[in-house]
């Protein structure tokens, strides 16, 4: 095989650089599969990795992009073949090995998922991770216990990309959505992805007691630090919080009373180390009952491989509001 292009970060006397560079199969981190990369997208961690704003490489140099999806070209797994569309995301792609920033990738067959029938690889990838993460929170929400007659469910960081697409997915599974952002211009927008009601971050009073009046049936929190323990101690009994990112804060004050007095459980959700079982069914569930209705509207844009440099300071800097589409070849 001819050498193709890749976007690969390096630290070089403790400073990120990046580069476009071309590389051959025998470069890439090991694998049994081949994939042609056709999409990928950026993700908050992408560009936390790129600009060397977040230490998210645990070995340089390496290919940099969370997600990816494509087409296999050849693979010696028994259970992939080629002309299998699949897609990879997480399973420490552009931490620990190569991610999908490139024409091709190899990866174990253990890390691949063939995509439901109904999603492409451009749909795929303007699901991506952030879909991904929302629909396992939900699955594991639901697992405990969760339905829509326990109450509204409140989504902070309703913007970014996984609260709008856990917007959606929970809105067309019957929940009443509350979203919490701190974008005030933004709520016809999230009005039109199915949250019901809008409430502004900055208008937020967090209470001082250790149990405020329940208001939530359950939470999907990307913020961490002073909301999260707000949600907890504002959640109805036996309520679930999915907490899956830090965005505010990695620090948690608070009190066992809404563990004890309440039932809140508060649910870890890792959608990096997914068993490929688990990985399985969430992305089928993606295929069918979870599929967002609105993802024209969270995701209408995407750019080509070139100019995926000049994107990363928007993601960091709040500039970008739900998904977009990394369009490789």
């Amino acid at each position: 095989m001819k050498k193709f292009r890749a976007f690969q970060i390096d630290n070089k006397q403790e400073k990120i650089s990046t580069r476009f560079c071309d590389l051959e199969l025998d470069d890439l981190s090991e694998g049994d599969t081949i994939i042609k990369v056709t999409h990928s997208t950026i993700n908050y961690k992408d560009a936390l990795a790129a600009t060397g704003k977040g230490k998210i490489l645990r070995k340089f140099p390496l290919i940099g992009g969370i997600d990816l999806s494509g087409v296999i070209v050849n693979t010696s797994s028994t259970s992939l073949k080629k002309g299998d569309t699949v897609v990879v995301n997480g399973c420490g792609l552009s931490e620990v090995r190569d991610g999908g920033y490139t024409e091709y990738a190899r990866m174990p067959a253990e890390l691949i998922v063939k995509l439901p029938e109904n999603i492409d690889c451009h749909k795929a990838m303007q699901i991506g991770t952030a879909g991904y993460t929302a629909a396992l929170a939900i699955h594991q929400m639901e697992l405990n216990g969760q339905h829509p007659e326990k109450g509204p469910i409140l989504v902070s960081g309703a913007t970014g990309g996984v609260g709008s697409i856990a917007i959606d997915m929970l809105a067309k599974k019957g929940y009443e959505v509350i979203a919490l952002t701190g974008k005030k211009d933004q709520a016809d927008f999230l009005h039109s992805i199915g949250a019901n009601e809008i409430l502004i971050r900055q208008d937020l009073d967090c209470g001082k007691r250790p149990l405020e009046k329940a208001k939530w049936g359950g939470a999907i929190d990307n913020l961490g630090g002073d909301v999260l323990s707000w949600l907890m101690k504002t959640t109805r009994y036996g309520g679930n919080i999915a907490s899956i990112g830090l965005a505010a804060s990695h620090k948690l004050e608070t009190t066992v009373m809404p563990l004890i007095l309440r039932a809140v459980n508060l649910l870890g959700i890792n959608s990096v180390d997914t068993p490929k079982e688990l990985r399985k069914i969430v992305w089928q569930r993606i295929g069918t009952d979870l599929l967002p209705k609105n993802l024209e509207t969270i995701a209408p844009n995407h750019i080509e491989f070139d100019e995926l440099p000049d994107q990363f300071n928007n993601f960091i800097e709040g500039n970008i509001r739900g998904r977009l589409v990394v369009k490789i070849q």
